[in-house]
């Protein structure tokens, strides 16, 4: 029995069984795949980004409009994954962040959020490219290229400096990441 005089097998308005116990798993576990990590390992995403920066100069110096379908990819297997899947990822994450020394742990939602921003315009850029205007793709590949080398090199992170933005004029909800919010939990 659950909460009163309800059973566990409780009947939705049409008469269907809803969530059982067995059932009431599925939408975590589908959470699960798309879960994306908090806190995040600062210099993981420093190094990830680096490498991000590594490639998109490569495209760009090569012309090689693929590269831009590989980048976007990339993006979009971070943001939907996390660090899971992306080859990217996994090596800063799994080899080189732990060489230099301990995380260093940040909230995991503006990464997120800025990961987006990557996809997105990483994404438009090939769309461009293999719509015949390569001069756009390749100035939101240099957008790219600064914001990844900001985040790299100096530890500004331009998404995540646009979440806190929107965070604080209200457009994300201050529950999406209460460490944004408090500076006692910045410190993680």
């Amino acid at each position: 029995m659950r909460q009163g005089n309800q059973p566990d097998t409780a009947r939705t308005a049409v008469g269907a069984p809803s969530s059982t116990a067995s059932g009431a798993h599925a939408a975590p576990r589908w959470r699960a795949v798309f879960a994306f990590p908090n806190p995040v390992n600062e210099y993981a995403a420093r190094i990830t980004a680096g490498l991000v920066a590594l490639a998109a100069v490569a495209t760009l110096l090569s012309g090689f409009g693929w590269g831009l379908v590989l980048i976007a990819a990339g993006f979009w297997l971070r943001v939907l994954f996390g660090p899971r899947i992306s080859p990217f990822a996994l090596l800063s994450v799994k080899v080189l962040a732990p060489r230099v020394g301990p995380a260093k742990l940040v909230p995991g939602p503006p990464k997120r959020f800025a990961q987006g921003i990557g996809a997105v315009l990483s994404t438009a850029a090939a769309i461009l490219f293999f719509a015949n205007f390569a001069l756009g793709a390749w100035i939101l590949l240099a957008l790219l290229i600064v914001a990844a080398s900001l985040e790299s090199f100096v530890g500004f992170c331009l998404g995540c400096a646009i979440f806190g933005f929107l965070q604080r004029r209200g457009f994300i909800p201050e529950e999406v990441c209460e460490a944004c919010n408090n500076i006692a939990l910045r410190r993680l």
